[in-house]
């Protein structure tokens, strides 16, 4: 059983590294990369979130949504408005220009996914999709 542990973890390591380089190819042309992209689904889902809520919602720390968030605001895709009630505090939006290509990132996605599955029927992807979702929330305690 230990060396399907390995296999496992590997798998899933391989999996995620072979989604990053195929995002980041397609991601190029737009000047993005596959982790400033997530914020932006999260922004466009969510606009008016607070960065600190942005943060928690990605996963990362606050430093690096900074970082990151800034580099989206210089590259005229989000633009901040400050709290009305907290003036230390910004909602994010999206701009005009973000809102235009996120259809098109959508596609690049969804054929990333046509990709990834085109051997699984349709009842294997419903169960790849329920198992992934269990091993998620399993591991959503490593983050404690």
């Amino acid at each position: 059983m230990e060396k399907e542990s390995m296999h496992f973890i590997m798998y899933i390591s391989k999996i995620f590294r072979n989604t990053q380089i195929y995002l980041d190819k397609v991601l190029k042309e737009f000047g993005l990369t596959n982790g400033s992209c997530s914020y932006l689904f999260v922004l466009e889902k969510n606009e008016g979130i607070s960065q600190n809520k942005l943060s928690e919602e990605i996963g990362n720390d606050k430093a690096m949504s900074a970082r990151t968030i800034t580099k989206l605001i210089e590259q005229g895709y989000v633009y901040k408005v400050q709290h009305e009630k907290n003036s230390r505090a910004y909602k994010l939006y999206l701009t005009d220009k973000a809102k235009e290509i996120m259809p098109k990132i959508h596609k690049e996605i969804q054929a990333l996914v046509n990709l990834a599955s085109e051997e699984l029927s349709e009842e294997e992807m419903l169960i790849t999709m329920k198992s992934l979702k269990k091993i998620f929330d399993s591991t959503q305690r490593f983050r404690e």
